[in-house]
Parts: structure tokens; sequence; C-alpha cells
């Protein structure tokens, strides 16, 4: 089931004090990005946060779960907690602090969609 855009809209809201804060679709589901980095996916209105010692620390005793079946666990942020902006913010940005910058694009490199078939003959 995707979620429901509403819900992202309202998170994201929530995360405004966090940094620059967007959603990404990402297969049917979106990916949260604060200041460059993904920090947190939202899958089937429920959100989960990346797993930082820094961000653990912070939300104390918080449900893990995988966010689609083969993924690493996340904090699972229950609902009741997202009326809270500045405590959703600050574990956002305190998340986000310890996550690595994405690497990148090397020179010439394409996004998913132009560089699939480069290699192929055109018939």
């Amino acid at each position: 089931m995707a979620s429901d855009r509403k819900t992202v809209a309202f998170i994201v809201d929530q995360l405004a004090a966090a940094g620059d804060v967007s959603a990404k679709p990402m297969f049917g589901e979106y990916g949260l990005y604060c200041d460059g980095r993904m920090v947190a996916m939202i899958c089937d209105d429920q959100l989960f946060v990346k797993p930082t010692v820094g961000g653990r620390a912070f939300a104390g005793a918080i449900d893990e779960a995988s966010p689609y079946p083969g993924a690493k666990p996340c904090l699972l942020v229950d609902a009741d907690r997202w009326d809270d902006a500045d405590w959703l913010a600050d574990l956002v940005r305190i998340s986000t602090a310890e996550l690595p910058l994405p690497k990148p694009k090397a020179e010439g490199e394409e996004g998913l969609g132009g560089s699939m078939f480069s290699g192929c003959r055109s018939l």
C-alpha cells in the first residue's frame, strides 16, 4: 500500500526546523532527505528513521522495524510522536549529522534513465 501524499506533506512540514527537508518518491513510497542526506523513509504511512548512535540515544525506547522486506531495521516513529514537531525535527537533525554525504557522481555519469542501454546496438 502506497503512503498517502497528505501524510508525507505533514511529516515534511513537521521537519521544517531540521534543515532543508524534502521527500522524493521511491518505488511507490517516499525517501526523506535532510541537507542532502537520505535520513528516513515513509512506507505504508509509517515513518522509519535511519538508525544512528545519536538518534537512538535521543529517541530512547523506540521500536525498530524494516520499512520493507529485506531492509535493515530503522527507528519506527510512532504516529503519536509526529505532532511534536520539535522532537521530530531534533531526531532528524541528530540523525542527519551522523550520516555520510552521498558520494558525488563520477564525471559523465548519468542518472538511472540515460545510461541503461548505452552499450546496446540499435536495431
